[in-house]
């Protein structure tokens, strides 16, 4: 059964306000309002957007936002494809095409690519409503090429998000709160050695580099 949180991202009127009103609102809230998370998420995205000839892949690419930053400064046969399962999402993104991105629908958990696709693969802002969400670390870990990286952001839990309160509202939405290890946890059991994760407020975002082979 659909939790409610793929039901709203699966709504037409949600993907038309997602961009401009509820991610932004949405980063903040994991700063309560404060500007932490929203400044780390726009460094760590300047970082990934960095230039080169790079495949990038972008897992719950959600109307695009993500995927259109990290396209801007692709040189040479650059590109950048996003991937979601919400129609709603891609149709939304398919508005704003930038001449460097593609979308795809399909499942985070089944993703429709080759073993070492990709230079730099993407999961911002997606993890934590996504069902079953460690099973989809493998499969970034999985496309990615040696020597690439693997990039996400997504939810941590806190002592604020312990409350029973907080709890509740997780369980009837379908957001998932990551224990602090969890996803480090899970990326060293794919075989990445290497692993940085950065805590800001209620999130985290993590960079894992895999290894050359």
């Amino acid at each position: 059964m659909p939790t409610l949180a793929q039901i709203m991202m699966g709504n037409p009127v949600v993907s038309a306000v997602y961009e401009r009103v509820w991610r932004p609102v949405f980063t903040r809230l994991f700063s309560f309002g404060g500007p932490g998370t929203a400044e780390y998420d726009r460094a760590f995205t300047a970082y990934l957007a960095r230039s080169g000839d790079r495949q990038i892949l972008d897992v719950a690419c959600g109307p695009g936002l993500y995927t259109r930053r990290l396209a801007e400064n692709l040189t040479g046969d650059g590109r950048v494809i996003g991937i979601d399962f919400s129609k709603a999402m891609l149709d939304r993104a398919a508005r704003g095409p930038h001449p460097r991105t593609a979308y795809v629908r399909g499942d985070a958990h089944r993703l429709p690519f080759p073993d070492d696709s990709f230079d730099t693969v993407t999961c911002f802002a997606a993890l934590y409503l996504i069902p079953d969400p460690l099973p989809v670390v493998d499969e970034l870990v999985r496309v990615t090429r040696p020597g690439g990286e693997i990039a996400i952001f997504t939810s941590v839990e806190t002592q604020f998000s312990k409350l029973h309160t907080v709890q509740a509202i997780g369980a009837i939405t379908g957001y998932h709160f990551f224990k602090p290890h969890e996803i480090p946890d899970r990326l060293h059991r794919a075989g990445i050695a290497r692993v940085e994760q950065a805590i800001v407020d209620q999130g985290q975002f993590v960079l894992a580099h895999k290894d050359q082979g």
